[in-house]
């Protein structure tokens, strides 16, 4: 993992400096704020309609199993009944 103090040696004071003005501004103005600074932290490789053709093809993919008989669904209230015994002791 690429050591991140290295990387903002020299700026720790803009940083500050920065955080402090943005802690500042409005909650609505915050969370905007915050989203800029994700949204730069991941590359964008597609677009939305190349996400949703994506999702699209997927759920194709997912029926046509399900048609064809290679996966069997399982209800919704027994997935969920499998899954609570695993979260309700945490």
């Amino acid at each position: 993992m690429k050591d991140f103090k290295a990387d903002v040696s020299g700026y720790t004071d803009l940083v500050e400096d920065i955080a402090k003005l943005a802690l500042a501004l409005p909650p609505d103005l915050r969370a905007i704020l915050a989203d800029r600074l994700l949204e730069s932290l991941v590359p964008k490789t597609l677009t939305q309609e190349e996400i949703d053709a994506a999702w699209i093809e997927e759920a194709e993919r997912r029926s046509r199993d399900i048609d064809e008989g290679r996966v069997t669904p399982i209800p919704g209230e027994e997935v969920m009944a499998r899954l609570r015994p695993k979260f309700n002791d945490e």
